[in-house]
């Protein structure tokens, strides 16, 4: 008699040039242990490396996005961060495709925190954030403390990560922390249309200006611009760059290479 195997810890698909990238332990709201964190990241670097795949979409399965560190799994295998990327390999990446993530139900702790890691954020008008490792003993390392001041006015972040209080999406929406506020079970198609927004555009140049973005954040001006200049100043002379004006000046769709 066989045994059915197990389903995936992270499920992948591809819708053209996106790759939907599906955190898929529902029983445990998507908790990260190391097996989860460890597939997320093979598909962080299947993104990362196929040319053909220009976004990513991190999701969850069963109705949430994710709850963050297996707490259960916590005490044997500690925080599962994968070599120098941090949590599941997101959170510290060094990386150049846009991500975005796309939230049903709970994003709380590590989960707010890959979250926060993502370019863009759809998220249902019943899910809701919360960053309640101060409840845990615990401290929100993998970009919560760092990220989320920069994000929320400073003394409703001081609140979230003081108090363990939640942000509904919402009040999220409000403050501009997400981009699109869905109904119940429309986060990932909000997300993929926001995907394909973003595919219409140059992939050089989405690359490149996520990189200055990145690598400008805390520099006063006259030293961002420093870093900048190196890396845009070659787009100017692409390929891309003469198709983008001529498909402007022919009132036409550019036709990009990758």
């Amino acid at each position: 008699m066989s045994t059915a195997a197990p389903e995936p810890v992270v499920l992948t698909a591809r819708r053209e040039g996106t790759l939907v990238i599906t955190l898929n332990r529902p029983g445990s709201r998507n908790a990260v242990d190391q097996a989860l964190a460890g597939a997320v990241d093979t598909a962080l670097t299947l993104l990362e490396n196929d040319p053909a795949l220009e976004v990513g979409i991190l999701t969850g399965a069963g109705g949430h996005f994710c709850s963050g560190m297996d707490l259960k799994a916590f005490p044997e295998e500690g925080v599962p961060r994968i070599a120098d990327r941090g949590l599941a390999g997101l959170t510290r990446a060094h990386r150049s495709k846009p991500v975005i993530a796309a939230v049903e139900g709970a994003a709380v702790a590590g989960g707010f925190e890959l979250a926060l890691a993502c370019d863009l954020i759809t998220a249902a008008d019943t899910a809701f954030f919360a960053l309640p490792e101060v409840a845990r003993g615990l401290i929100a390392s993998e970009g919560g403390a760092i990220r989320l001041p920069s994000r929320l006015p400073h003394h409703r972040a001081m609140e979230m990560l003081l108090t363990a209080s939640r942000l509904p999406a919402a009040d999220g929406f409000r403050y501009g922390l997400v981009n699109r506020l869905t109904g119940e079970g429309e986060a990932l198609d909000a997300a993929i249309a926001l995907a394909e927004r973003v595919r219409a555009n140059c992939p050089q140049a989405v690359r490149i200006t996520r990189q200055v973005v990145t690598d400008t954040q805390g520099l006063d001006d006259r030293t961002a611009f420093t870093v900048q200049d190196p890396l845009t100043a070659p787009v100017f002379h692409t390929s891309s760059a003469a198709e983008g004006a001529l498909a402007f000046c022919e009132k036409r769709p550019p036709a990009w290479t990758p």
